[in-house]
């Protein structure tokens, strides 16, 4: 199938696969409604999950804040691949080989799924079967280990040190047959049967009813796939995940890559091809700790010194939800709720995430057995290893809970020089303030409407982050992320 809508735009601040797809628009839900299935987030987890259950013949409504695939997976590098970082190592060590190759199989799985849906439905979307490399420039025994672990999880791995990449390096772990498409492109066509939505935010779930803000629906499941879970209790995620942020660029005038490439340190780059370009990533960081910037520029210098020729197309950033023990949570949201689901803490591997999610999820729903379901539990919660990450988050948690009253502060404006924000105590209260670069200022009570934890400025992205749960507003205090579902308080200036 072609993929007509994708043409190329001119804004340099969308992903590459924004600047190319677009979606056809979709209804807002305006009266109440009754539904089988209510899946609430049109990113690639719901409506994957959405697409198998039609397929099983069970149809399903999906409601989405914004627009489809407008969060994480219109801003995701689109690697479909079983090789998430140097985790195999560490999963035999915590959980054991039954369920570290459980893991595995599950994402081997998810590959050859996209592959045969691609196949089926003759989807043009980019896709290729490609290898992906986890690489060092310092400890190459970190790799030698996951090598082994990997292949005793039943994956084919092997160690090289012979690279198409622009510098040198110790030492790679490889797996082949991994593979790499445009997400928006494959959801262009996904897409099409399902009952989409759109601009119809959820404001909450009582007794298996959904209230929007355009109208109830009445269900009889219903799945939270918002990226982060918005409902606090039961399932108590805001403790059990943290959310990081990402950036990317994609170059022109480079040479191809033969496979996809990652740095196992955070401080590293991760390399993929698109088209003839290739998307540079890096700079990741804890949501709401970049007060210092320059993510992009840093980026920017790197794509300058490995591809001197280089030409920037657009960049863009990302945000990823993490588990405390390193694995998704994909199951029933609490156990009290036998039809409520979640799908979340994908980290930074979405994609087979996604796919993992949807096959659990879709076969929950319609009374199948899973093999895969009990790694992903999200009650497994194992204490030995867990704990020691729930108390890093808990504890993070109540070092940035503030409670504060709003108050302008107004004698202090001039200290914020124009096209920067900043934090201002006045009186003991802590003030967000941005100056555009006309010297317009824009001021919100620097308190996240989550759970009231003190917000910190990010000059690369103009916005205010959450550092415990990673909610985000934009400079004005208008939303952009949950958990939280509500802006800012905000003051307008002249």
């Amino acid at each position: 199938m072609s993929s007509d809508n994708c043409t190329l735009t001119n804004h340099n601040t969308e992903s590459i696969w924004k600047k190319e797809c677009q979606f056809e628009k979709r209804e807002q839900l305006k009266n109440d409604i009754n539904a089988d299935v209510v899946i609430i987030g049109a990113g690639m987890a719901g409506l994957l999950t959405a697409f198998l259950l039609k397929k099983k013949g069970i149809d399903a409504v999906v409601l989405e804040g914004n627009e489809i695939a407008s969060g994480q997976t219109q801003n995701t590098t689109a690697k479909i691949t079983s090789q998430h970082t140097l985790i195999y190592d560490n999963l035999l060590q915590k959980f054991g080989r039954e369920k570290a190759h459980l893991y595995g199989m599950a994402n081997e799985a998810a590959i050859q799924m996209y592959a045969d849906l691609i196949n089926e439905y003759n989807i043009s979307c980019h896709f290729e079967r490609i290898p992906s490399y986890v690489y060092t420039k310092d400890d190459v025994s970190k790799i030698e280990k996951e090598v082994k672990a990997a292949e005793e999880c039943g994956i084919k791995a092997e160690f090289t040190a012979d690279t198409t990449l622009p510098f040198s390096i110790k030492g790679a772990v490889k797996f082949i047959n991994q593979a790499m498409f445009n997400p928006l492109e494959f959801l262009q066509e996904v897409t099409k049967p399902l009952k989409i939505y759109e601009h119809t935010m959820v404001k909450g779930i009582e007794d298996m009813v959904v209230l929007t803000d355009g109208g109830k629906v009445k269900a009889k499941e219903i799945v939270v796939a918002t990226h982060y879970p918005f409902i606090n209790s039961p399932g108590y995620y805001f403790v059990r995940m943290h959310q990081e942020r990402s950036y990317a660029l994609a170059i022109s005038n480079v040479p191809m890559l033969d496979g996809m490439y990652k740095d196992e340190s955070q401080s590293g780059y991760s390399f993929r091809n698109y088209k003839d370009m290739i998307i540079l990533g890096g700079g990741s960081h804890r949501t709401g700790e970049n007060s210092s910037g320059g993510k992009y520029e840093n980026l920017r210098k790197a794509a300058s010194e490995y591809y001197p020729e280089s030409k920037e197309v657009c960049h863009w950033s990302a945000q990823d939800c993490h588990s405390v023990d390193k694995i998704p949570y994909i199951g029933k949201y609490a156990a009290t709720t036998p039809n409520l689901y979640v799908a979340t803490g994908f980290k930074k591997w979405g994609m087979t995430s996604s796919m993992v999610s949807a096959k659990i999820l879709s076969d929950k729903i319609s009374g199948n057995k899973n093999p895969f379901e009990e790694v992903f539990d999200p009650q497994r919660f194992e204490v030995t290893a867990s704990m020691s990450g729930l108390m890093d988050e808990t504890k993070h948690t109540v070092e940035n809970l503030i409670l504060k009253k709003f108050k302008i502060p107004e004698t202090k404006l001039d200290e914020v020089p124009n096209g920067h924000g900043a934090l201002i105590e006045e009186e003991g209260h802590k003030i967000g303030v941005y100056k555009d670069i006309e010297g317009q200022v824009f001021t919100v009570l620097a308190k996240c409407t989550h759970l009231g934890c003190q917000l910190e400025w990010n000059p690369d992205e103009l916005c205010w982050e959450c550092p415990c749960h990673g909610s985000r507003f934009d400079y004005t205090g208008a939303l952009i992320n949950n958990p939280a579902l509500k802006s800012l308080e905000r003051e307008q200036h002249n």
